[in-house]
């Protein structure tokens, strides 16, 4: 039997953005993994940064890291949580990536002296989106264009669809995620916003496949109706989005509604059966959204939590999930508390109100404001016994509250905020130096997949010898984590840190970069901080185990 031709999904945004295309692509593609093919996700930034990296978190929400060491969107940690699995840095797209590579070409002269123009920037994208599915030897790719239809910075990359369209016309569909608005003063749910982005996506060329309607309540078979006509589509291809209590139970309503087998159908792809993978993840779903189980109060200490709601779930996204996938895990429900770090830094401070807190991460960041407030909070927990996680700068805090208030280091502070401290007990790695000296900021830190080597009978090698549940065979020795930094606790100040009684309990396997750090249980019941980013590999049907063995700990002072 011939093996069908690949098949290329398109997502593109109407009417306003934020609205949940990177949910919708990261749960079609849960759906036709589970129906047997092998899916590639991809993601298309429009904007003129080469990648994510330089941008803020509050502005852009967090910067997710790949295995490669590529800083990507978030909707990329989606689309690997969703999926269960590494993606490679050909799954992500900027237009900053393409008019660099084409730009370098023109000056080493690989045009052959021809006019560069527009259309090599449309070929680039093609090339790009091509070369994606060949890497990855997928059945379907499915891509996300970000923004919406009518951004001036998408129209390379609506060019770019359209040509895929007109030269594989049988193995291409667009979709269209579409906001439906029911203002307060009216009361009903109006369609001519839609109706207007189809219009729009028209003269582009290109002509909408399915709609996913998002709105606060289900679409009506009356506004379906009215949407086919008006999009020229079949009503039962305009699928109803509403809001939800939780993101994992998107699959689960899109499965309801047949998306995956009418997906198949308008791919000209058989329409197989879903297979049994799909019933762990509906069952993590209502796990997860479920309020039954105990209530475990964890607070998350941060400096950009008063930049409102959505920014603040946009700027530790990762770490916010991996909390829920461990909760759900040991069986409890967490409620996660959002903490100022700057509240912390006042006269007077009335620590008692971390006492309600079962546990406490503070995760990762850069620059000093609020510092000085996370390391209170640190010492507090340390002091009262409060588990605590340290992410990346979280960790590096940890080092310096512990040199200064266990050690006696007067002073002690990081290289990034105060390099005149008498006690630099974190320093910059020598070879990030010369980068910054000669202003080299962009994907210049330490960043992606390196090995530690773990410390026999640590809390983290405990940890580590689980996996979704399960302890393992044998004991595990050495991992594989995500970073992104600059900064490392400084040799010179290992010996006294470890003779202080702090555990360096995962190391680079030369022994020269310190990976995690711990207080032995007999000494707190979960003190404990990575230079890595954790929460970039936490999976919702495989939990990470650092997580889970904080969420352990957190539990465990209920009983308390």
């Amino acid at each position: 039997m011939k093996k069908p031709n690949h098949k290329y999904i398109f997502v593109i945004g109407g009417v306003m953005s934020g609205v949940g295309k990177g949910i919708a692509v990261s749960s079609i593609g849960t759906l036709l993994t589970a129906k047997g093919y092998k899916v590639n996700l991809v993601k298309v930034d429009p904007y003129l940064n080469v990648d994510a990296g330089t941008m803020h978190p509050t502005e852009h929400g967090e910067v997710f890291v790949l295995n490669s060491g590529l800083e990507t969107d978030q909707d990329m940690g989606n689309y690997e949580r969703f999926l269960g699995r590494d993606l490679a840095p050909d799954d992500y797209i900027t237009s900053g990536m393409v008019y660099k590579h084409v730009i370098d070409k023109e000056r080493a002269l690989e045009f052959g002296g021809k006019c560069v123009d527009a259309k090599q920037i449309r070929d680039e994208i093609v090339h790009r989106l091509e070369h994606a599915a060949k890497v990855n030897k997928s059945d379907i790719s499915i891509i996300e264009i970000g923004g919406t239809i009518g951004d001036y910075q998408n129209v390379m990359f609506m060019e770019a669809a359209r040509v895929f369209k007109t030269y594989h016309s049988s193995d291409v569909i667009f979709m269209m995620v579409s906001y439906l608005p029911t203002p307060g003063s009216i009361g009903e749910m109006k369609t001519r916003p839609t109706q207007n982005a189809e219009r729009q996506l028209a003269s582009y060329g290109i002509n909408t496949d399915f709609i996913i309607g998002r709105a606060s309540t289900p679409i009506d078979k009356k506004r379906k109706e009215k949407i086919a006509s008006a999009c020229n589509i079949r009503p039962e291809r305009v699928i109803s989005a509403p809001d939800i209590k939780s993101i994992y139970d998107v699959p689960v309503n899109f499965e309801k509604d047949h998306l995956a087998e009418q997906l198949l159908e308008a791919l000209d792809l058989p329409r197989t059966k879903t297979n049994d993978s799909f019933k762990a993840w509906t069952k993590m779903a209502q796990g997860i959204k479920s309020d039954k189980g105990k209530q475990v109060h964890i607070g998350v200490v941060g400096k950009y939590f008063n930049s409102g709601d959505f920014i603040l779930s946009d700027a530790y996204l990762s770490v916010l999930e991996a909390i829920k996938f461990s909760a759900y895990a040991v069986g409890v429900k967490p409620i996660i508390h959002t903490v100022n770090s700057r509240d912390f830094e006042e006269k007077n401070i009335d620590y008692s109100t971390l006492d309600q807190y079962d546990g406490i991460i503070v995760p990762g960041g850069f620059g000093e404001t609020g510092i000085e407030g996370k390391l209170n909070v640190i010492r507090y927990a340390r002091e009262r016994n409060i588990p605590y996680f340290g992410l990346c700068y979280g960790m590096q805090l940890m080092v310096i509250e512990y040199a200064r208030n266990v050690l006696g280091l007067a002073g002690a502070h990081t290289d990034e905020i105060n390099p005149k401290s008498p006690h630099l007990v974190i320093d910059i790695m020598p070879d990030q130096k010369k980068k910054l000296a000669e202003g080299n900021y962009g994907g210049s830190m330490r960043l992606g997949l390196y090995p530690a080597k773990l410390t026999k009978d640590s809390i983290a090698q405990e940890a580590y010898s689980y996996f979704a549940g399960k302890k393992l065979p044998k004991a595990t020795t050495v991992i594989k984590e995500r970073h992104r930094h600059r900064y490392e606790v400084n040799q010179k100040y290992i010996e006294r840190l470890e003779k202080g009684g702090l555990v360096f309990s995962g190391k680079s396997p030369d022994g020269t970069l310190m990976e995690i750090a711990e207080l032995p249980r007999s000494v707190h019941p979960f003190f404990l901080g990575t230079q890595f980013h954790p929460e970039f590999m936490a999976r919702p049907l495989a939990p990470h185990p650092l997580f889970t063995e904080f969420m352990k700990a957190a539990k465990a002072m209920m009983v308390f």
